[in-house]
C-alpha cells in the first residue's frame, strides 16, 4: 500500500546540480526519519544523508557540503540537493524511510526503501 518514488536523477556534467525527491504515497501518518543511499556497480550500497525525528542530519564526508538532505513533511517528500557533482557521485540513489502508517487498529512504524534513481555525472 505504501509506495515510495524517488525521482530526479538523470546525465550531468561534472560540477554541475541535481535535486532527488523521494514521494511517500499511501495511508501513513508521517515520515520521521529518512535517508539516502547510493550503490555503483560492483560496489557496495553506502550512505549518503540521513535525517532523523529530530531534525539531526549526518553526511558522510564526501559530500559534506555538497549535497544537501531536506524534508517537507506536508508534501511527504524527502529531497536530496547535490551540486559540484564529480563522476565518483555516479550511483543508483535509493531512498530509505521510517514511517508511521495508519493500520487498522492504530499505527505502527516501517521501514520502505525505493527503487532507485540512476545518477551518472560524465563528460
Amino acid at each position: 500500500q505504501v509506495q515510495v518514488v524517488e525521482s530526479g536523477g538523470g546525465l550531468v556534467q561534472p560540477g554541475g546540480s541535481l535535486r532527488l525527491s523521494c514521494v511517500v504515497t499511501g495511508n501513513i501518518i508521517n515520515i520521521y526519519g529518512a535517508g539516502w543511499y547510493r550503490q555503483a556497480p560492483g560496489k557496495q550500497r553506502e550512505m549518503v544523508a540521513d535525517i532523523n525525528s529530530a531534525g539531526d542530519i549526518k553526511y558522510r564526508d564526501s559530500v559534506k557540503g555538497r549535497f544537501t538532505i531536506s524534508k517537507d513533511s506536508a508534501k511527504n517528500t524527502v529531497y536530496l540537493q547535490m551540486s559540484s557533482l564529480n563522476p565518483e557521485d555516479t550511483a543508483v540513489y535509493f531512498c530509505n524511510v521510517d514511517v508511521y502508517e495508519r493500520i487498522t487498529w492504530g499505527s505502527r512504524s516501517y521501514n520502505y526503501w525505493g527503487q532507485g534513481t540512476q545518477v551518472t555525472v560524465s563528460s
